[in-house]
């Protein structure tokens, strides 16, 4: 057994129920490696678990964190993939903000060298999502316009790239603080709240995709503004928690979203992505991604990064300032 540190979620609530405690790791069991975790993610993910209002989440207590990148430290029986000091990343869904952790073999990809550590951490939740969105979900292309709603965010900004190498017109809402940083990466920014995004884009005869992190009454306004047979890829329920700070339920909304499919009187068509590490494209991608950043395809723009002792710092930020792209925790000592 090996001592080391971890956030808990405690119980449901605000960023208070967060703490970080001392515990021991038992050695990896068949099927697994023990990794050393050098970064974890933080995503929208993450402050709903903690709100206990993530679909299908365990009981507290509970240890977030949907992704990671780490050193390998051992090998449980029958694991020979990777070898003691390999770098990989892994989509955990928990676990992820510790500074030890057993995750199955077949869920690790190594991390070339050459690779930035930061960068990796997020191409396997925060761009894997973006990357599968816009490669399948919405399958977009040259000459295409497309609509991020949180267009700064860290799945956000990732479309907004990857469509943009795409050849497609990127638009997106996002605070006004962010819009001149949206510019110089190619797309057109809109504050949410005024509504004249909708004007706007339908003034261009609707976009071919929306992606949508907002849910609730977003669903129905990113509905409005597609082409004749665009489509909504919607991916978050986010709306209730920046707006009021509050849980509410989401699942009306991803119903009224899905049945909107079932109407013949139109070719729009509406999909809700959820990223998962059983997907038969989950490790193709990840190293495809990898990949790309390896060659310098693109560069993963990095809001902010907390150390894992102020977890609760992040929580509370989450959504918050100035800059766009991914939020990182500092899980392993300096």
């Amino acid at each position: 057994m090996t001592s080391f540190r971890k956030v808990v979620i405690t119980e449901f609530g605000d960023a208070d129920v967060l703490k970080v405690v001392d515990d021991v790791c038992p050695p990896p069991p068949a099927g697994h490696i023990q990794i050393a975790t050098e970064y974890a993610g933080l995503g929208g993910a993450d402050i709903n678990m903690r709100m206990g209002i993530f679909p299908f989440q365990k009981k507290a207590p509970l240890t977030p964190g949907y992704a990671l990148i780490g050193t390998v430290r051992a090998n449980g029986e029958g694991c020979n993939a990777f070898k003691v000091g390999d770098s990989v990343v892994v989509l955990t869904k928990y676990d992820a903000d510790s500074q030890l952790v057993n995750q199955p073999e077949k869920y690790c990809v190594k991390v070339p060298d050459g690779v930035d550590h930061r960068q990796a951490t997020a191409l396997v939740c925060d761009w894997l999502t973006a990357w599968a969105m816009v490669k399948r979900s919405a399958k977009v292309s040259k000459g295409q316009k497309v609509f991020i709603h949180g267009i700064s965010g860290a799945v956000g900004s990732a479309v907004m790239i990857l469509s943009r190498l795409q050849g497609a017109e990127v638009y997106g809402t996002a605070s006004a603080r962010n819009h001149d940083t949206i510019r110089q990466y190619g797309g057109t920014p809109f504050v949410y709240t005024d509504k004249k995004w909708i004007e706007s884009m339908k003034e261009l005869g609707g976009v071919d995709a929306v992606f949508d992190s907002l849910g609730f009454e977003s669903f129905d306004e990113s509905y409005s503004i597609l082409a004749p047979k665009g489509i909504v890829v919607a991916f978050g329920n986010n709306k209730g928690v920046l707006d009021e700070g509050k849980a509410k339920s989401p699942v009306p909304a991803i119903v009224k979203l899905v049945s909107r499919n079932f109407n013949p009187l139109t070719c729009k068509r509406t999909t809700f992505f959820a990223i998962g590490r059983d997907q038969s494209t989950y490790k193709s991608d990840v190293a495809e991604l990898l990949d790309m950043a390896k060659k310098g395809d693109f560069t993963v723009p990095i809001k902010s990064i907390w150390n894992l002792e102020d977890i609760q710092t992040a929580h509370r930020e989450w959504g918050g300032g100035s800059g766009i792209g991914v939020l990182l925790i500092k899980v392993a000592d300096d």
